[in-house]
């Protein structure tokens, strides 16, 4: 019987597309927190509430999807991730307030893991000769989608009068409606290959226990901190630099520009230094930016933004890389879990951080002061100079609590690095025929 031929270069195309998705929901969302709060009367811990609400949703799909993606076959799993997409976004434009964004917060969450968890090892099992260089170009797509996001906020988004709210919001995000409906109709109608792990005759049990090797556990905790630096940061510049600069939501138009950028070019980046070697300098170039995103005013802010784009650049999809490539029986799991320990990472922190923030905004107030009030359309000038003051000592202490992180991530992936050049490079799989 003849196989069905498989269009790897479409396959990944539409990838690329079920990943735009994904990264325009992170784009024009954190564009859109203040406009919600604003309309729907939430408190930025309800905010950080509906927010980290896509931060576990990712991490439970993404899990669950990487145990059964080669049970189900990764075709299914991204029609279910298509269909959760469209929900997630329709229910969004219809919300009416805090529950119904976050139902649809979470539904878009599962869509954006379901594609991690089909769209990874389908990237890694039709490069199988190159996984991390075109794992960094499929993610390029995350940091595109997100710039296209800011942008489509800035430029298009319409504001109240005399705020900085946007009435046409709606029109926005239903915006992300058509890239899901192509990439839906594209994946319908392609064949699929099966797993790198399946196709090389790595039994199920075999791969599981790879699961328990000491470096795969490692890597885990690192994906925490790398995950955190990236993309709490990204989620939440516009809260926290509003209140430096008028325009903060182009900081991250700055920093992830510098990724699509970055991953692009990955190919040479990443032969020339190895991957180990890539996560060292990418957590040390993140500590840079970082500390000049808490510490800078003016335009340095922007070069700070620059620096902090360069360091997390090849964060993600390297950490992918390195675990397909030198610890490849882990399969599907393996990465699948990567992803999902990054995202409920992000998740936890989320929650923390609002909380974190609300305190420290609060602490600037005069004592018995409601946040709430000051907020409101109704505060008087006085309240609302006193809550900017507020608000802008606020952001960059949390940025400063956040800078611990990418420091230690230094120090570890230094030690990574001269580890992985003493260590034996593993046997490659057998590759999926294309």
């Amino acid at each position: 019987m003849q196989q069905p031929t498989i269009h790897r270069g479409q396959l990944f195309w539409a990838s690329c597309l079920a990943l735009l998705v994904t990264s325009l929901s992170f784009g024009i969302r954190a564009g859109l927190l203040d406009t919600w709060k604003y309309e729907f009367g939430l408190s930025q811990e309800d905010a950080s509430i509906i927010t980290s609400t896509a931060f576990w949703g990712f991490p439970l799909a993404v899990i669950i999807g990487g145990m059964l993606v080669d049970i189900m076959g990764m075709k299914r799993l991204l029609i279910f991730a298509f269909l959760f997409h469209a929900a997630g976004i329709i229910l969004t434009i219809t919300a009416g307030g805090f529950t119904a964004l976050f139902i649809s917060t979470l539904l878009i969450g599962l869509g954006n893991g379901t594609v991690e968890a089909a769209c990874n090892p389908l990237v890694a099992s039709i490069y199988t000769d190159n996984k991390t260089t075109k794992l960094n170009h499929f993610h390029l797509w995350f940091p595109g989608g997100i710039v296209l996001g800011t942008l489509i906020v800035f430029f298009l988004g319409q504001k109240i009068p005399e705020t900085q709210f946007l009435s046409n919001w709606k029109l926005l995000v239903g915006l992300m409606l058509i890239p899901t409906v192509i990439y839906g109709i594209m994946f319908f109608r392609l064949h699929f290959p099966v797993t790198e792990r399946v196709a090389s005759g790595i039994s199920t049990g075999e791969m599981y226990r790879s699961l328990l090797n000491p470096l795969f556990l490692i890597m885990i905790v690192l994906m925490f901190g790398t995950a955190i630096t990236e993309l709490f940061t990204g989620q939440w510049i516009d809260v926290l630099l509003k209140s430096v600069t008028d325009n903060a939501i182009l900081i991250l138009t700055i920093s992830t520009g510098v990724m699509v950028i970055g991953r692009g070019l990955a190919e040479p980046v990443v032969h020339r230094l190895s991957p180990s070697g890539v996560l060292v300098l990418s957590a040390l170039l993140s500590s840079v930016g970082l500390y000049m995103l808490g510490h800078s005013t003016g335009n340095m802010i922007y070069v700070g933004a620059l620096i902090f784009g360069l360091g997390v650049c090849y964060f993600w999809p390297t950490m992918l890389g390195f675990v397909a490539e030198n610890l490849p029986k882990t399969g599907a799991v393996g990465l699948n879990l990567m992803g999902g320990a990054g995202m409920f990472a992000v998740a936890v922190y989320m929650l923390f951080m609002g909380k974190f923030y609300d305190n420290i905004v609060a602490s600037k107030l005069p004592a018995g002061a409601d946040i709430g009030a000051y907020s409101a359309p109704t505060a008087t000038k006085e309240m609302a100079d006193a809550l900017a003051a507020a608000k802008t000592a606020a952001g960059p202490e949390v940025i400063n609590a956040t800078l611990i992180i990418p420091i230690i991530l230094t120090g570890a992936f230094l030690f990574l690095y001269f580890y992985m050049r003493g260590r034996k490079k593993p046997d490659k799989l057998t590759p999926v025929s294309a």
